[in-house]
C-alpha cells in the first residue's frame, strides 16, 4: 500500500529525515516510536503532504503510484487521512456539515456524484452507532470547547465517515486520560479491516495495549534503527531510549 525509499526531507534548512524505509501493506497497523525530536511528526506530516516539509531524496509509493508531488488535499482525496496531535477548533462550522463537505468533495474528485442525503444520514447513524456515539454530538462545532478525549472522539467519527485506505494518528493519545485512550483505540480497532492499513505514532508503550500493532519501529535521529512486534514497544517501556543509542554507538 505505501511503501518508503531512502526518504530524506527537510524543514527550511534543516534535514530532519535522514534514510527512511518502510513498507505498509493492507491489513497492517505500524507504530512509530522514538525520542522527542527524532522525526516522528515529520514523517506523518511528509506522508500527508504538508507544504512546509522539503523532501530532498527518495520516494513515496501509494498503491504503487508516486505521491511526493501531490498535495495534502489530492492524498486525502487518494484515502490518506491524518489526525492532529492538536487539533484545530471551528466555531460555527458543525461537525456534520465538515463530514458532508469533505465526503463530498472527495466524491468529486473522484468524479462522482454527491452523495444523496438519505445515504449520508444513513452511514452517519451506522458509524455513531459502530463507535457508541450520541448523535447529539454531531451538531456541536467542530472542536469547539471539546475536551480531548471529545476532540479525539471527533478525529476517529472523522476516520471512520471518510473510510481512508491509510491512516496516521500522530501522538494521538497525547494528554488523554485512560478513558480517552480507550476511546480512541476502540474505534482503530473497529475500523481496522483487510483493505486498510494504520500508522500508529506514539512516545508510549501505553496505547499499543489496547491497539496491538504488528510491527513497531524505532525512529531515531532521523532513521528506522530498529523494527520489531509488540515485544519491542515493551522493551522500550522498560529501558527507555538510552539502549538504543547505545546499541546504534556500537
Amino acid at each position: 500500500m505505501l511503501k518508503i525509499n531512502n526518504l530524506h526531507a527537510k524543514v527550511e534548512d534543516k534535514e530532519i529525515l535522514k534514510g527512511i524505509d518502510l513498507d505498509i501493506k493492507a491489513g497492517e497497523i505500524h507504530a512509530i516510536m522514538g525520542p522527542n525530536g527524532s522525526g516522528k511528526s515529520t514523517l506523518a506530516s511528509v506522508i500527508a503532504g504538508k507544504e512546509e516539509y522539503e523532501i530532498t531524496k527518495g520516494e513515496m509509493l501509494y498503491n504503487n503510484n508516486p505521491i511526493d508531488e501531490l498535495s495534502a488535499e489530492e492524498r486525502a482525496h487518494k484515502g490518506i487521512f491524518m489526525s492532529f496531535q492538536y487539533p484545530i477548533e471551528i466555531p460555527g462550522v458543525t461537525i456534520t456539515n465538515f463530514i458532508k463537505t469533505a465526503i463530498n468533495e472527495t466524491r468529486k474528485a473522484r468524479g462522482e456524484e454527491e452523495m444523496p442525503a438519505n445515504q449520508m444520514l444513513k452511514l452517519l447513524r451506522e458509524k455513531c452507532s459502530m463507535l457508541e456515539i450520541d448523535r447529539k454530538f454531531l451538531s456541536r462545532s467542530i472542536n469547539d470547547g471539546f475536551s480531548g478525549g471529545e476532540k479525539k472522539r471527533n478525529e476517529i467519527f472523522q476516520m471512520a465517515m471518510l473510510e481512508p485506505t491509510l491512516s496516521i494518528l500522530d501522538e494521538t493519545d497525547s494528554g488523554l486520560d485512560i478513558d480517552a485512550l480507550k476511546i480512541v483505540a476502540s474505534g482503530v480497532n473497529k475500523l481496522k479491516t483487510k483493505t486498510n492499513a494504520t500508522v500508529v505514532i506514539t512516545h508510549y508503550q501505553r496505547l499499543l495495549d489496547y491497539i496491538i500493532p504488528d510491527y513497531v519501529h524505532v525512529l531515531f535521529d532521523g532513521k528506522i534503527v530498529k523494527s520489531g512486534n509488540k515485544d519491542l514497544a515493551i522493551e522500550l517501556e522498560k529501558k527507555g531510549y538510552d539502549w538504543i543509542k547505545e546499541e546504534i554507538n556500537n
